[in-house]
């Protein structure tokens, strides 16, 4: 299914974008070394409940997950890139961490990732990966104008990507959201341009840009839902949702001003 969001649900997407936005800004700023992901998860739980909003998490169940998920928020640490449950682990200094949050309120969904070295400070490569996938996040969303197809974002991530040296997997990527948090269409990390879905005003859109450091191949954890990397190496995420425009696209899940 593709939404074509009117204007008053654009109103209430922003809505709903500013709120993942706050509550991802707010989780990394109280994260520090010692900071357990089970302690990470309650705060989202918190956050969502004051602000009278639903996680879109806790009780997903889709045919890549074992089960209901059973959690407000995906804690991914180090070698773990996506899905990545929260379980009894304190981070470190130095830790590589992607906190992946989708929440709806009022009826709509909105979806952002943030990947960052708990501590502030560790190695060169952890920083520059992160950067790449920002890069990649902001080039995919200047592609992103009416008359312009999938392919021109997924091309202008993928260049990035490519650019950085990093391999690309094309599993999972980018998606439609709106009412519900997954549509389509499927947004890849790579891609021809000129091919693909034309998108129009009112299209709500999550890009996410993910890599691994030296591999492309995803291999599945034990519980079931964290994908990892087949080598062990480390990895980043970086993820808005967006919103087509009459002249170009809007970043919804930006956290709003202090």
């Amino acid at each position: 299914m593709i939404e074509i969001l009117n204007s008053a649900e654009l109103d209430r997407a922003r809505e709903t974008g500013a709120l993942v936005g706050r509550i991802l800004q707010t989780v990394k700023s109280r994260t520090a070394a010692g900071t357990n992901l089970l302690e990470i998860d309650r705060w989202t739980r918190d956050l969502i409940a004051v602000a009278g909003a639903e996680s879109c998490y806790v009780d997903y169940a889709p045919p890549f997950g074992r089960g209901p998920f059973g959690h407000y928020i995906c804690t991914a640490v180090n070698d773990a890139v996506l899905h990545g449950l929260p379980y009894d682990y304190a981070v470190a200094d130095g830790d590589l961490l992607t906190l992946d949050l989708a929440v709806c309120k009022a009826g709509i969904a909105a979806d952002a990732a943030i990947s960052f070295v708990v501590g502030g400070s560790g190695p060169a490569e952890s920083v520059a990966m992160i950067e790449a996938t920002e890069r990649a996040l902001s080039a995919g969303i200047a592609a992103a104008r009416p008359g312009a197809r999938i392919g021109d974002i997924s091309a202008a991530i993928g260049s990035v990507l490519s650019a950085a040296g990093y391999p690309i997997n094309t599993e999972f990527g980018g998606h439609g959201i709106g009412s519900t948090m997954h549509q389509d269409p499927h947004v890849p990390n790579t891609g021809r341009a000129g091919r693909g879905f034309t998108l129009r005003p009112g299209l709500m859109l999550a890009l996410e840009p993910w890599v691994m450091a030296d591999t492309a191949t995803l291999i599945t954890d034990a519980d079931g839902w964290t994908l990892r990397s087949a080598t062990g190496c480390r990895t980043a995420h970086s993820e808005h949702t967006i919103a087509i425009t009459e002249d170009g696209s809007e970043i919804l899940t930006l956290a709003p001003p202090a």
